[in-house]
């Protein structure tokens, strides 16, 4: 008994610890309006791989920072990074407060920290070993740290870079440095910063090498700044920029140079008030609101304009240009043409617009249209050319503020001249001359040795996923040219988009691989393909790319057999079991995660699925679902995001869909109605009108659509277009706790 008592015990004040650590943002400050419910420690624990990082920026902008550790729970962190040059992909000039003497441990030693304070806008935590506060407010291509010392007689900030290559910092004065640090190899990152107190000692250090006051020299830069005994407080105000230490030094002056603390922060929380309070809700649960409005805030984390005084570096050209129009980047379409995108189209057009022309310069930069367009160039990552379709999705909501003929030229160099094959840029292969014959990727049977050498070790040719993701990205090449009046295109791209019927195995009842002469490979559509299933699949198995045609659904449904056959199989992906452990499951399929049976609602692939039920004579059933998976998987916690969130991917899903509707093919300017979990939604649209959602007697149990209206006449389908949205439509539902089974079941009869 006293084990026990003393297990519960020491239970209670693990209990309590989590707690204490979650209660600034569970109770967060009345900032006033959306902002209350903005927590961005939400999904700081990863459920297998990546956690959600506590991201402080302004809304699209350069500067972002999140305190370098591993997650949530790490009680450690490292240092603080002047910014995160993109998602998951780097940072740049690390700095970091010491009370103690210099030694060769100091750049190692990382610092526990508590009372950690996250605001979209703010960021502050306690070291406690060194009794430490550190505070941080962004600016566009700006920041400002602000240190807080005790009484102790040594106080320093050490600064440090992340990455390889040459680096430096040169001291100018007794409080203003400039610095120089390599990213991705060859890519030149400037800064210029300002201390608030005049430094009793600068020093610089270059490979382990000490060199006081403004000494450069080549390799690894790093730099210790101490502070008078006496000193309190020191602020630390920087400048990035990718163009030159010139234009750094002129980002300070123009925008950080004669603002405080306070004012930098208190310009941050006014924008951010701005985006959070253009989509406004009633109704609902606090968590609800939290979930949702967290979701929201992680949908401005990127793309990123880096663009400084009319002038940007380019990774697509390697040199500097000029525009009259913002240049963006840090993008991965595999995971936003789904959903972020569609919701920028809604919410911000004009910056949608500016994002789509700077993918065509990048196409004209580097003679390919980037489908993951990062700092320094398209990153090969993933598989298929979904930029075609953010492009024509885009277009057919009226957006044209674009140069929309080179972009049809590069979708369409893409379509015939580029490799297919994931994680590969360039030229087409033969295997990709075989798809353009054959109309399938050609899969190996298990043992078979590869032939193709610029197929990566370890994510494989993927032959089904390939199919699948190039007869979309051809159907939107095609859907294009049509809009275009460009008719003999439309007709080839036309017919490639119905590639994914030559993989459908009609008594399997699954889309499968097959070998070069044509034959079926017997795999086990569960669990086969090695790591990933990426022999056949891609991060996901054969239940989840069962449903990967959202270009031809009415197509799909009838490779099924009919509406019936369609339900019933959607039916059962949520109840077919693993066939074997979760652990033996997730050791292969890391990326599954969030599953209900076989849905997987931890990635991309799975956002559309659930809506699907639209489709048959059994739309109560998306209601049913939507719900369940938005109260299961999407808490307001650390635990509160099932896979990887991927800058905003999967966060537009909760938006869309706690909002109440979402759309399922982007290159169809329709949305599919889901069940909102709010009474009331208002989305206050850039044109000056506004879209409400009216969900009455909307709660957790009355979740099932009973009649619907949209502009007060009866709407008996669960579908309405984007030009009703953006006209301000006003859509309203009435809400019960028993399904309507009627409701919405003709719309595809």
């Amino acid at each position: 008994m006293k084990k026990l008592v003393l297990l519960l015990g020491a239970q209670v004040c693990l209990y309590t610890a989590i707690q204490a650590r979650q209660t600034p943002q569970a109770h967060p400050p009345a900032d006033g309006g959306n902002l209350d419910y903005v927590d961005p420690t939400i999904g700081n624990v990863g459920r297998l791989l990546e956690p959600t990082r506590p991201t402080v920026q302004l809304p699209n902008q350069l500067i972002r920072m999140a305190p370098d550790r591993k997650d949530f729970l790490d009680d450690q962190l490292s240092g603080f990074p002047l910014t995160i040059v993109s998602h998951r992909m780097g940072e740049v000039f690390s700095l970091k407060p010491m009370i103690n003497a210099l030694t060769k441990h100091s750049w190692n030693k990382r610092l526990t920290y508590d009372q950690e304070i996250t605001r979209p806008w703010y960021y502050s935590t306690w070291l406690v070993d060194d009794e430490v506060k550190v505070e941080f407010a962004p600016g566009v291509k700006t920041g400002i740290y602000r240190f807080t010392f005790p009484a102790v007689p040594d106080k320093a900030i050490l600064l440090d870079v992340y990455n390889g290559g040459p680096s430096a910092y040169h001291f100018l004065s007794g409080n203003t440095l400039t610095g120089m640090e390599t990213y991705h190899g060859d890519i030149k990152v400037y800064m210029y910063g300002q201390f608030s107190t005049a430094a009793l000692s600068t020093t610089t250090l270059q490979n382990g090498q000490m060199a006081v006051g403004t000494q450069t020299i080549g390799g690894r830069g790093r730099a210790v700044i101490k502070f008078p005994p006496a000193t309190k407080e020191v602020t630390f105000k920087y400048a990035i920029s990718y163009v030159s230490p010139e234009q750094a030094k002129k980002n300070f002056e123009e925008e950080i140079s004669r603002q405080t603390f306070e004012s930098v922060a208190a310009n941050g929380k006014k924008l951010w008030a701005a985006a959070m309070g253009q989509i406004k809700v009633e109704g609902g649960t606090t968590a609800q609101r939290r979930s949702f409005y967290t979701a929201l805030y992680r949908c401005y984390e990127r793309m990123v304009n880096i663009t400084e005084d009319g002038q940007y570096y380019s990774g697509y050209n390697k040199q500097v240009n000029k525009d009259t129009r913002p240049f963006y980047v840090d993008d991965w379409s595999w995971d936003t043409y789904l959903a972020l995108h569609p919701l920028r189209m809604i919410i911000n057009p004009n910056v949608e617009q500016d994002m789509l022309q700077s993918y065509v310069r990048m196409y004209e930069q580097s003679g390919w249209m980037p489908t993951f367009p990062v700092l320094y160039g398209d990153h090969a990552c993933m598989n298929g050319f979904h930029s075609s379709v953010i492009f024509l999705d885009a277009y057919r909501k009226g957006l044209r503020n674009f140069d929309v003929q080179k972009a049809y030229e590069g979708m369409r160099k893409n379509a015939t001249s580029a490799t297919m094959l994931p994680w590969e840029n360039g030229d087409k292969t033969p295997l990709d001359d075989f798809y353009h014959e054959h109309g399938y990727f050609p899969a190996l049977h298990p043992g078979e040795k590869e032939t193709e050498p610029k197929v990566h070790d370890f994510e494989k040719r993927q032959a089904v996923a390939v199919t699948l993701g190039g007869s979309y990205d051809d159907w939107a090449v095609g859907q294009l040219a049509k809009d275009l009046g460009k008719q003999d295109d439309y007709t080839l791209f036309s017919k490639r988009g119905m590639n994914y019927k030559n993989l459908w195995n009609n008594d399997q009842q699954f889309f499968l691989p097959k070998d070069e002469k044509g034959n079926w490979i017997a795999i086990d559509p569960k669990f086969d393909g090695g790591m990933g299933g990426r022999d056949y699949y891609d991060e996901n198995n054969g239940w989840t790319y069962m449903w990967q045609v959202q270009e031809d659904i009415p197509g799909l449904v009838a490779l099924m057999g009919g509406k019936a056959a369609f339900e019933a199989r959607l039916d059962q992906l949520f109840r077919e079991g693993l066939g074997r452990s979760k652990y033996a499951f997730w050791a292969k399929f890391p990326d599954a995660t969030g599953l209900i049976g076989q849905y997987s609602m931890g990635n991309e692939p799975s956002f559309h699925i659930p809506y699907l039920y639209n489709f048959t004579d059994a739309p109560w059933k998306t209601q049913k679902h939507i719900r369940q998976l938005l109260d299961v998987w999407f808490k307001d916690n650390i635990f509160g995001v099932p896979g990887d969130e991927d800058g905003g991917g999967m966060m537009a899903f909760v938006v869309f869909s706690s909002m109440g509707f979402y759309p399922v093919t982007p290159g169809l300017p329709v949305y599919t109605i889901g069940s909102p979990v709010f009474s009331k939604v208002t989305i206050d649209l850039p044109n000056g009108k506004q879209f409400t959602l009216t969900a009455k007697n909307c709660s957790a149990t009355n979740k099932y659509i009973q009649k619907a209206t949209l502009n007060g006449k009866p709407l008996n389908t669960p579908w309405f277009t984007h030009e009703q949205l953006v006209n301000g439509g006003r859509l309203e539902l009435e809400m019960g706790p028993v399904p309507n089974k009627a409701w919405g079941a003709a719309a595809h009869s």
